[in-house]
């Protein structure tokens, strides 16, 4: 049995997800049907690490199983500005394809994206994705001015598109000709979480909030 610790990171000391970050770029290629090459040049410092320095606000949990990063759960709030139809330069070039967000008239000016959840294999169907999920909502439904969150799934990765839409998310949009599909779900005002750890004991040390996670418990 599995005794796992889940971390939320309060020092910005996003460079232990570096490897993880790497293997899940690497596992969105190896599942890719559309255009993998554009996978080449992402990286923990071109995604999430420019990610986190953009963003108008971040959290990272981390799960590790010992000392060791076993997995991770990545969102963040961001601006929708003028530029919101802009396309990134490792996109795919498609023409009329739309770009990460839909034609909805009076679109939010910010919105909560769950950037990444990634586990190594050997962790993966004991519910551990469920729970890094379950954490990272609470806190992107904590935001009093966020009314919608996106999750862009990379194409050839229907596990994890059947996982988010189990959970109450809507589909919305192939993005870049399909590269990518999105995903949605409005915050209910009237359900808004309060971000605390649940589930199981919580304890403070150093930089990270933690809390204990034992397999088949939750």
């Amino acid at each position: 049995m599995k005794d796992i610790t889940i971390g939320i990171v309060r020092d910005g000391n996003i460079e232990q997800c570096r490897d993880l970050c790497d293997e899940l770029m690497a596992f969105q290629k190896a599942k890719a049907t559309i255009s993998p090459e554009c996978f080449d040049p992402m990286n923990f410092d071109t995604r999430m690490k420019r990610s986190w320095q953009h963003a108008l606000d971040r959290q990272l949990i981390v799960a590790k199983d010992g000392d060791i990063p076993v997995g991770y759960v990545f969102s963040t709030i961001e601006s929708v500005g003028e530029g919101r139809d802009a396309i990134p330069d490792w996109a795919p070039k498609v023409e009329n394809g739309k770009g990460f967000y839909p034609d909805w008239p009076d679109f939010p000016s910010k919105v909560g994206c769950l950037s990444n959840l990634y586990l190594r294999d050997g962790y993966r169907h004991i519910g551990l994705g469920s729970k890094l999920f379950d954490l990272a909502m609470e806190w992107l439904e904590s935001f009093m001015d966020v009314p919608v969150v996106f999750i862009y799934i990379s194409n050839g990765n229907d596990e994890a598109l059947d996982f988010y839409l189990k959970r109450g998310f809507t589909f919305s949009h192939d993005v870049f000709g399909g590269f990518i599909k999105a995903v949605y779900t409005f915050v209910d005002s009237s359900h808004r979480r309060c971000v605390t750890g649940r589930g199981g004991t919580a304890r403070q040390t150093g930089g990270v909030s933690l809390l204990r996670y034992r397999e088949g418990r939750m």
